[in-house]
Protein backbone atom coordinates (compact mmCIF):
# COMPACT_ATOMS: atom_id res chain seq x y z
CA UNK A 1 0.00 0.00 0.00
CA UNK A 2 0.53 3.50 -0.59
CA UNK A 3 0.08 5.05 3.06
CA UNK A 4 -0.21 8.61 3.80
CA UNK A 5 0.08 9.41 7.60
CA UNK A 6 -1.69 12.81 8.89
CA UNK A 7 0.28 14.00 11.57
CA UNK A 8 3.63 11.54 10.56
CA UNK A 9 6.21 13.82 12.99
CA UNK A 10 4.38 13.10 16.16
CA UNK A 11 4.35 10.09 18.99
CA UNK A 12 1.50 8.12 17.07
CA UNK A 13 2.03 9.68 13.15
CA UNK A 14 6.08 8.33 13.29
CA UNK A 15 5.28 5.21 15.34
CA UNK A 16 2.95 4.18 12.05
CA UNK A 17 5.01 5.50 9.79
CA UNK A 18 7.67 3.29 11.39
CA UNK A 19 5.79 -0.05 11.58
CA UNK A 20 4.78 0.84 7.69
CA UNK A 21 8.12 0.81 6.59
CA UNK A 22 9.18 -2.13 8.25
CA UNK A 23 6.06 -3.93 6.37
CA UNK A 24 7.61 -2.83 3.32
CA UNK A 25 4.75 -0.09 2.32
CA UNK A 26 5.61 3.10 0.60
CA UNK A 27 4.74 6.14 3.31
CA UNK A 28 3.95 10.01 2.80
CA UNK A 29 3.18 12.12 6.05
CA UNK A 30 1.65 15.46 5.94
CA UNK A 31 2.50 17.71 8.93
CA UNK A 32 3.62 21.05 10.26
CA UNK A 33 6.91 21.82 10.02
CA UNK A 34 8.03 22.10 13.52
CA UNK A 35 10.44 19.85 14.01
CA UNK A 36 13.97 20.06 13.03
CA UNK A 37 14.17 16.20 11.04
CA UNK A 38 17.56 16.22 9.99
CA UNK A 39 19.37 13.24 10.84
CA UNK A 40 16.99 10.93 12.93
CA UNK A 41 14.00 10.72 10.75
CA UNK A 42 13.68 7.95 8.01
CA UNK A 43 14.63 9.55 4.36
CA UNK A 44 12.19 7.02 2.61
CA UNK A 45 9.57 8.61 4.06
CA UNK A 46 7.86 11.53 1.55
CA UNK A 47 7.28 14.98 3.76
CA UNK A 48 4.51 16.90 3.28
CA UNK A 49 3.81 20.08 5.09
CA UNK A 50 0.93 22.18 6.11
CA UNK A 51 -1.41 22.63 8.40
CA UNK A 52 -4.52 19.96 8.34
CA UNK A 53 -6.56 22.24 10.46
CA UNK A 54 -6.47 25.50 8.37
CA UNK A 55 -6.09 24.03 5.10
CA UNK A 56 -9.39 23.89 3.21
CA UNK A 57 -11.09 20.55 2.44
CA UNK A 58 -10.32 21.79 -1.63
CA UNK A 59 -6.51 22.38 -0.59
CA UNK A 60 -6.23 18.76 1.25
CA UNK A 61 -7.35 17.09 -1.79
CA UNK A 62 -4.04 17.11 -3.75
CA UNK A 63 -2.38 15.67 -0.93
CA UNK A 64 -3.87 12.31 -0.37
CA UNK A 65 -3.73 11.93 -4.68
CA UNK A 66 -1.83 8.34 -5.51
CA UNK A 67 -2.20 6.88 -1.77
CA UNK A 68 -4.32 4.01 -0.94
CA UNK A 69 -4.38 4.34 2.77
CA UNK A 70 -4.60 7.24 5.08
CA UNK A 71 -4.05 6.84 8.91
CA UNK A 72 -5.46 9.72 10.60
CA UNK A 73 -2.83 10.65 13.92
CA UNK A 74 -3.43 14.14 15.13
CA UNK A 75 -5.82 16.08 17.07
CA UNK A 76 -6.09 17.37 20.61
CA UNK A 77 -6.01 14.71 23.65
CA UNK A 78 -7.67 15.34 27.28
CA UNK A 79 -4.35 16.31 28.20
CA UNK A 80 -4.58 19.71 26.12
CA UNK A 81 -6.61 22.46 28.12
CA UNK A 82 -8.04 25.14 26.22
CA UNK A 83 -10.00 28.18 26.19
CA UNK A 84 -13.69 28.08 27.51
CA UNK A 85 -15.96 26.71 26.28
CA UNK A 86 -13.57 23.69 25.60
CA UNK A 87 -16.43 21.87 24.04
CA UNK A 88 -16.12 24.27 20.72
CA UNK A 89 -12.33 23.57 20.78
CA UNK A 90 -12.27 19.76 20.63
CA UNK A 91 -15.50 19.87 18.41
CA UNK A 92 -14.03 22.12 15.89
CA UNK A 93 -10.35 20.03 16.10
CA UNK A 94 -11.69 16.66 16.75
CA UNK A 95 -15.29 16.66 14.54
CA UNK A 96 -15.17 19.29 11.81
CA UNK A 97 -11.51 19.04 11.14
CA UNK A 98 -10.99 15.47 10.99
CA UNK A 99 -14.53 15.10 8.97
CA UNK A 100 -12.79 17.33 6.38
CA UNK A 101 -9.91 15.57 6.28
CA UNK A 102 -11.74 12.17 5.59
CA UNK A 103 -13.73 13.63 2.94
CA UNK A 104 -10.35 14.92 1.30
CA UNK A 105 -9.11 11.56 1.34
CA UNK A 106 -12.19 9.84 -0.11
CA UNK A 107 -12.32 12.33 -3.16
CA UNK A 108 -8.34 11.93 -3.49
CA UNK A 109 -9.27 8.01 -4.14
CA UNK A 110 -7.98 6.88 -0.70
CA UNK A 111 -9.50 3.28 -0.32
CA UNK A 112 -8.91 2.49 3.61
CA UNK A 113 -8.75 5.22 6.49
CA UNK A 114 -7.88 4.50 10.32
CA UNK A 115 -8.59 7.70 12.79
CA UNK A 116 -6.84 7.41 16.44
CA UNK A 117 -9.49 8.32 18.81
CA UNK A 118 -9.89 7.33 22.45
CA UNK A 119 -10.66 4.52 24.73
CA UNK A 120 -12.91 6.73 26.85
CA UNK A 121 -15.58 6.30 24.07
CA UNK A 122 -14.78 2.55 25.03
CA UNK A 123 -15.91 3.38 28.44
CA UNK A 124 -18.99 5.46 27.34
CA UNK A 125 -20.30 2.01 25.74
CA UNK A 126 -19.24 -0.44 28.44
CA UNK A 127 -20.87 2.25 31.66
CA UNK A 128 -23.86 4.07 30.02
CA UNK A 129 -24.55 5.17 33.51
CA UNK A 130 -21.86 7.15 33.93
CA UNK A 131 -23.15 9.90 31.76
CA UNK A 132 -19.50 10.41 30.33
CA UNK A 133 -20.52 12.46 27.39
CA UNK A 134 -22.96 14.04 29.78
CA UNK A 135 -20.40 15.46 32.08
CA UNK A 136 -16.79 15.69 29.70
CA UNK A 137 -16.90 17.47 26.82
CA UNK A 138 -13.79 15.92 25.62
CA UNK A 139 -15.71 12.40 25.84
CA UNK A 140 -18.74 13.62 24.06
CA UNK A 141 -16.75 15.47 21.00
CA UNK A 142 -14.55 11.62 20.79
CA UNK A 143 -18.35 10.02 20.48
CA UNK A 144 -18.90 12.63 17.57
CA UNK A 145 -15.91 12.44 15.65
CA UNK A 146 -16.36 8.76 16.04
CA UNK A 147 -19.85 8.74 14.10
CA UNK A 148 -19.14 11.36 12.10
CA UNK A 149 -16.16 9.82 10.55
CA UNK A 150 -18.10 6.79 9.91
CA UNK A 151 -20.87 8.46 8.20
CA UNK A 152 -18.55 10.06 6.56
CA UNK A 153 -16.83 7.01 4.58
CA UNK A 154 -19.02 6.09 2.08
CA UNK A 155 -19.31 2.72 0.09
CA UNK A 156 -15.91 3.78 -1.63
CA UNK A 157 -14.08 4.57 1.79
CA UNK A 158 -13.58 1.72 4.34
CA UNK A 159 -12.98 3.66 7.75
CA UNK A 160 -11.67 2.69 10.75
CA UNK A 161 -11.58 4.13 14.67
CA UNK A 162 -9.22 2.88 16.90
CA UNK A 163 -9.64 3.57 20.67
CA UNK A 164 -6.84 4.19 22.68
CA UNK A 165 -5.68 3.85 26.63
CA UNK A 166 -2.65 5.47 28.64
CA UNK A 167 -0.13 5.35 26.12
CA UNK A 168 3.76 5.54 26.89
CA UNK A 169 6.65 5.69 24.85
CA UNK A 170 8.84 8.54 23.39
CA UNK A 171 10.62 9.74 19.55
CA UNK A 172 13.10 11.61 19.03
CA UNK A 173 13.08 15.64 19.11
CA UNK A 174 9.30 16.04 21.14
CA UNK A 175 9.10 15.91 25.11
CA UNK A 176 6.52 13.86 26.01
CA UNK A 177 3.00 15.61 27.26
CA UNK A 178 3.74 13.56 30.35
CA UNK A 179 5.74 15.84 31.94
CA UNK A 180 3.84 19.36 32.03
CA UNK A 181 0.41 17.62 32.18
CA UNK A 182 1.37 15.09 34.78
CA UNK A 183 4.55 14.76 36.79
CA UNK A 184 4.17 18.45 36.97
CA UNK A 185 1.21 18.41 38.77
CA UNK A 186 1.78 15.52 41.31
CA UNK A 187 5.36 14.62 41.86
CA UNK A 188 6.76 17.96 43.22
CA UNK A 189 5.59 17.38 46.77
CA UNK A 190 6.97 15.37 49.40
CA UNK A 191 4.31 12.94 49.16
CA UNK A 192 2.37 11.57 45.57
CA UNK A 193 -1.41 11.40 45.78
CA UNK A 194 -3.12 9.99 43.29
CA UNK A 195 -6.39 8.42 42.47
CA UNK A 196 -6.73 4.40 43.31
CA UNK A 197 -8.15 3.16 40.57
CA UNK A 198 -6.52 1.42 37.46
CA UNK A 199 -6.83 1.48 33.71
CA UNK A 200 -5.46 0.05 29.97
CA UNK A 201 -1.77 0.74 29.21
CA UNK A 202 -0.35 0.25 25.74
CA UNK A 203 3.32 1.09 24.18
CA UNK A 204 3.24 4.35 21.40
CA UNK A 205 5.32 1.47 19.28
CA UNK A 206 2.27 -1.53 19.78
CA UNK A 207 -0.05 1.64 18.46
CA UNK A 208 1.81 2.25 15.71
CA UNK A 209 1.60 -1.56 14.70
CA UNK A 210 -2.39 -1.08 15.33
CA UNK A 211 -2.48 1.52 12.70
CA UNK A 212 -0.89 -0.47 10.20
CA UNK A 213 -3.15 -3.43 11.17
CA UNK A 214 -6.32 -2.06 10.89
CA UNK A 215 -5.45 -0.45 7.49
CA UNK A 216 -4.26 -4.36 6.38
CA UNK A 217 -6.57 -6.51 8.34
CA UNK A 218 -9.63 -3.80 9.77
CA UNK A 219 -13.82 -4.54 9.10
CA UNK A 220 -15.14 -1.00 8.04
CA UNK A 221 -17.26 0.82 10.61
CA UNK A 222 -15.69 -0.87 13.95
CA UNK A 223 -14.49 0.93 16.48
CA UNK A 224 -11.40 -1.26 17.90
CA UNK A 225 -10.49 -1.05 21.32
CA UNK A 226 -7.20 -1.73 21.52
CA UNK A 227 -4.51 -1.59 24.51
CA UNK A 228 -1.83 -4.34 26.49
CA UNK A 229 -1.71 -4.15 30.62
CA UNK A 230 -4.72 -3.96 32.25
CA UNK A 231 -2.73 -1.89 36.01
CA UNK A 232 -3.71 -0.32 38.85
CA UNK A 233 -2.65 3.62 39.19
CA UNK A 234 -0.49 2.58 42.27
CA UNK A 235 1.68 0.14 39.95
CA UNK A 236 1.93 3.47 37.58
CA UNK A 237 3.15 5.91 39.74
CA UNK A 238 5.64 3.44 41.65
CA UNK A 239 6.95 2.92 37.67
CA UNK A 240 7.02 6.60 36.95
CA UNK A 241 9.04 7.00 40.33
CA UNK A 242 11.36 4.49 39.17
CA UNK A 243 12.27 6.26 35.95
CA UNK A 244 12.81 9.42 38.20
CA UNK A 245 14.61 8.16 39.98
CA UNK A 246 12.49 9.46 43.58
CA UNK A 247 11.01 7.71 46.47
CA UNK A 248 8.07 9.36 47.88
CA UNK A 249 5.22 8.19 49.46
CA UNK A 250 2.11 7.37 47.37
CA UNK A 251 -1.41 7.98 48.74
CA UNK A 252 -4.48 7.41 47.37
CA UNK A 253 -7.34 9.39 48.73
CA UNK A 254 -11.13 8.96 47.84
CA UNK A 255 -12.30 9.64 44.33
CA UNK A 256 -14.05 12.78 46.22
CA UNK A 257 -11.64 14.45 47.96
CA UNK A 258 -9.40 13.82 44.94
CA UNK A 259 -12.17 15.38 42.43
CA UNK A 260 -12.39 18.28 45.27
CA UNK A 261 -8.55 18.99 45.48
CA UNK A 262 -8.34 18.40 41.28
CA UNK A 263 -11.32 21.86 41.42
CA UNK A 264 -9.75 23.80 43.63
CA UNK A 265 -5.52 23.25 42.42
CA UNK A 266 -6.42 23.23 38.37
CA UNK A 267 -9.89 23.80 37.44
CA UNK A 268 -10.32 26.99 38.87
CA UNK A 269 -6.56 28.66 38.04
CA UNK A 270 -7.45 27.27 34.67
CA UNK A 271 -10.80 29.24 34.59
CA UNK A 272 -8.54 32.54 35.91
CA UNK A 273 -6.84 32.40 32.57
CA UNK A 274 -10.33 31.56 30.83
CA UNK A 275 -9.00 27.70 30.05
CA UNK A 276 -11.59 25.00 30.30
CA UNK A 277 -10.34 20.88 30.52
CA UNK A 278 -12.34 18.67 28.42
CA UNK A 279 -12.71 16.24 31.35
CA UNK A 280 -15.16 17.47 34.65
CA UNK A 281 -12.46 16.90 37.07
CA UNK A 282 -14.43 16.29 40.13
CA UNK A 283 -16.53 13.80 38.11
CA UNK A 284 -13.36 11.99 36.58
CA UNK A 285 -11.82 11.36 39.65
CA UNK A 286 -15.19 10.54 41.61
CA UNK A 287 -15.89 8.23 38.59
CA UNK A 288 -13.21 7.14 36.81
CA UNK A 289 -10.12 7.31 38.30
CA UNK A 290 -11.20 6.38 41.44
CA UNK A 291 -12.03 3.28 39.63
CA UNK A 292 -10.33 0.13 38.09
CA UNK A 293 -11.73 0.43 34.43
CA UNK A 294 -10.11 -1.77 32.17
CA UNK A 295 -10.78 -3.01 28.88
CA UNK A 296 -11.51 -6.37 29.26
CA UNK A 297 -8.63 -8.93 28.61
CA UNK A 298 -10.84 -10.90 26.16
CA UNK A 299 -10.87 -7.88 24.21
CA UNK A 300 -7.56 -6.83 24.40
CA UNK A 301 -6.36 -10.47 23.16
CA UNK A 302 -9.89 -10.44 20.46
CA UNK A 303 -8.28 -7.02 18.86
CA UNK A 304 -3.98 -8.08 19.29
CA UNK A 305 -5.12 -11.16 16.82
CA UNK A 306 -7.05 -9.04 14.22
CA UNK A 307 -4.72 -6.40 14.10
CA UNK A 308 -1.53 -8.14 14.10
CA UNK A 309 -0.28 -6.00 17.12
CA UNK A 310 2.48 -6.75 19.51
CA UNK A 311 2.01 -7.02 23.49
CA UNK A 312 4.04 -6.14 26.39
CA UNK A 313 6.98 -4.05 27.59
CA UNK A 314 5.02 -1.10 29.08
CA UNK A 315 6.53 -0.45 32.44
CA UNK A 316 10.18 -0.33 29.97
CA UNK A 317 8.11 2.58 28.35
CA UNK A 318 7.39 4.36 31.18
CA UNK A 319 10.60 4.41 31.96
CA UNK A 320 12.00 5.37 29.03
CA UNK A 321 9.35 7.94 29.08
CA UNK A 322 10.29 9.30 32.02
CA UNK A 323 13.72 10.00 30.97
CA UNK A 324 12.72 11.56 27.91
CA UNK A 325 10.75 14.54 29.90
CA UNK A 326 13.82 14.89 32.11
CA UNK A 327 17.16 14.06 30.78
CA UNK A 328 19.06 15.70 33.05
CA UNK A 329 17.44 13.73 35.93
CA UNK A 330 14.05 14.76 37.91
CA UNK A 331 15.01 18.10 40.20
CA UNK A 332 13.50 17.59 43.39
CA UNK A 333 13.32 21.42 43.22
CA UNK A 334 10.17 23.17 42.46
Amino acid sequence: MKILICGGTGLLGYHAALAALADGHEVGFLAIDDIDLTGWYPDQIHRNFGDIFSMTEDELVPYFQGYDAMAYCVGPDDRVTPPAPSYDFFHKHLVEDSAKVFRAARRAGVKRAVAIGSYFATFDRMYPKKKLAVYHPYIRCRLEQAEKLLAEAGSDMDVMILECPYIFGTMPKRTPLWKDVFIERFFRYPAVFFPGGGTTMITAEHVGEAVLGALKYGDAGIRYPIGDENRTFHWMVEAFEEGLDIQKPIFHPSGRLCGKGAQLLVARPEAREGKQSGLDFYHLMTGVMSKEMYIPEQTITAMSEQLHFGRGGVREAILETMKACYPNGFSKKR
